[in-house]
């Protein structure tokens, strides 16, 4: 249920950088006022804002893996937010119902954008918590990682560099998470293997398929 899809070109990326260099950044406790463990900065509002968004936006929603993954209904606006020496997030949940200027996001599945090359900060991996355990993911610029918003999950601390991320919550027509693992890995299969299927068996598989989205999901 951890997916990892490239989804922005090498220009995209140094817009978003670009636009991150010039503008301000506020304290990121502006949008978790009550959080004893978020500590990074973040853009909040104005024209640099409104174009990194809608930019981040735009390249989800064009991405045609990130669409079979999510099923989105609704992606809440993203956010730029800048981690730098001594920042961190510690574990925490991501909140269920997000009151957006559009209306209420029920946040299915959280989405980071990783902007900033790997080898240019230490720490700052994300790690999502997994009972005794976890996965930490840090992977190029310009890689989405996509988690179920359920999952306890942190941003380990930065000791040095920069972490420039975007940021994001995804409401998907299809709620429950292993419902939409099995209809994305329905057409994995038919994607890798239908060639090689006889018509009228990828023909049924795809029926399947199409009739289990049209069961779970909560509609258009």
């Amino acid at each position: 249920m951890f997916h990892l899809i490239r989804i922005l070109a090498d220009d995209q990326i140094a817009e978003l950088r670009a636009i991150a260099a010039s503008a301000e950044f506020v304290d990121g406790r502006i949008s978790n006022p009550h959080s004893a463990v978020k500590n990074n900065t973040q853009l909040h509002a104005g024209a640099a804002y409104d174009r990194s968004s809608d930019l981040l936006r735009t390249a989800l929603l064009a991405s045609e893996e990130f669409r079979r993954i999510a099923i989105p209904k609704a992606v809440a606006p993203p956010i730029l937010t800048r981690y730098q020496s001594g920042h961190a997030y510690g574990a925490h949940a991501d909140v269920a119902l997000m009151f957006l200027p559009k209306g209420v996001l029920r946040a299915d599945l959280s989405c980071t954008i990783f902007l900033s090359d790997p080898g240019g900060y230490e720490g700052g991996s994300l790690r999502i918590h997994l009972g005794d355990g976890g996965m930490a993911f840090k992977p190029e610029a310009g890689t989405a990682v996509v988690y179920p918003s359920t999952t306890l999950h942190e941003v380990e601390p930065v000791s040095s560099g920069e972490r420039l991320v975007g940021l994001t919550f995804i409401q998907s027509r299809v709620i429950d998470p292993a419902q939409r693992e099995l209809i994305y890995d329905l057409g994995e299969v038919e994607a890798l293997e239908g060639l090689t299927m006889a018509p009228e068996n990828r023909a049924r598989l795809a029926m399947a398929r199409e009739n289990l989205t049209r069961r779970w999901s909560d509609g258009p």
